[in-house]
């Protein structure tokens, strides 16, 4: 099942996730249907509360890159109770967009490493670093879990600057190529 999207203005984007638990009903199928919506919707990243659901889990599929970074060629993950623990005091800046705020591109700075426990969707914990790509795509959708979208990451002045956008979303006003709601 292709999930829509859930847009920009709604509270479910603002929520604190919650930890999931191993008996989470149909886990596997909800995970497989997330990785058939990022694909649908020509994404690299998606967390639970894109899709209606305050639960800690999201996936990230950096494929796409890998003609930039051989690297990348099978990085597709599922991250559960997701905590990231480090992070790198050299930062840098790259342009974001968001399924959930489609037609909205910013450069973000954020750490260019990261260090985190989460655990994959057999429930196997692991710690590991991040960097790159990959770092930068975790941090993104671990910011959902913690009820944040990337504009939260801009200065005031440019969130001011993008306030007629933002509404403009809120409001229903955009198009896109995938299912939202």
């Amino acid at each position: 099942m292709i999930y829509p999207i859930v847009i920009y203005g709604s509270q479910t984007l603002r929520n604190v996730s919650q930890d999931i638990t191993p008996e989470y009903p149909d886990l596997k199928k909800l995970i497989d249907d997330m990785f058939l919506t990022l694909e649908e919707a020509s994404g690299v990243g998606l967390a639970a509360p894109q899709i209606g659901k305050n639960i800690r889990l999201f996936i990230v599929d950096c494929t796409p890159w890998a003609d930039e970074d051989e690297s990348l060629a099978d990085f597709k993950r599922v991250f559960i109770n997701a905590e990231i623990y480090e992070r790198s005091e050299e930062t840098d800046l790259f342009n974001e967009g968001c399924l959930s705020l489609p037609g909205l591109h910013e450069d973000v700075r954020r750490p260019v490493a990261i260090r985190m426990r989460y655990m994959d969707e057999n429930f196997v914990e692991h710690d590991e670093e991040f960097d790159g790509y990959p770092a930068r795509v975790i941090q993104h959708e671990y910011d959902h879990l913690e009820g944040k979208v990337f504009t939260d990451r801009l200065s005031a002045l440019r969130r001011n600057l993008l306030k007629g956008k933002l509404t403009k979303l809120s409001n229903g006003k955009y198009r896109c190529s995938y299912k939202t709601k």
